[in-house]
């Protein structure tokens, strides 16, 4: 199943829902991880979105602690965008 951000920027509450339309269902716990690092990063709606697809590509479920330091990584590395995101995460062997 292949996950792909919209074209424009949806919230975060919008792809979460979009993931659940493709069979991702995300609990609470994961829900409340992805406001705290949102809020603690002081990160955008698309970069919070490019963490959770990344978090559930490399590590194939969501994981809470892996999502925030992903989060914080994009955070301190400046990207600014899922092409960045992904060479990034390439560039670490994490894909």
């Amino acid at each position: 199943m292949e996950l792909k951000l919209a074209k424009t920027v949806q919230t975060v509450l919008d792809y979460v829902e979009y993931l659940t339309g493709k069979g991702f269902i995300l609990g609470e716990d994961a829900y409340g991880f992805i406001q705290f690092g949102k809020h603690y990063t002081n990160s955008q709606d698309e970069i919070v979105n490019i963490a959770i697809e990344l978090t559930l590509k490399i590590q194939k479920e969501f994981d809470g602690a892996f999502f925030i330091s992903l989060l914080e990584m994009l955070d301190k590395e400046a990207i600014s965008n899922r092409k960045q995101a992904i060479r990034h995460v390439k560039s670490l062997n994490l894909m």
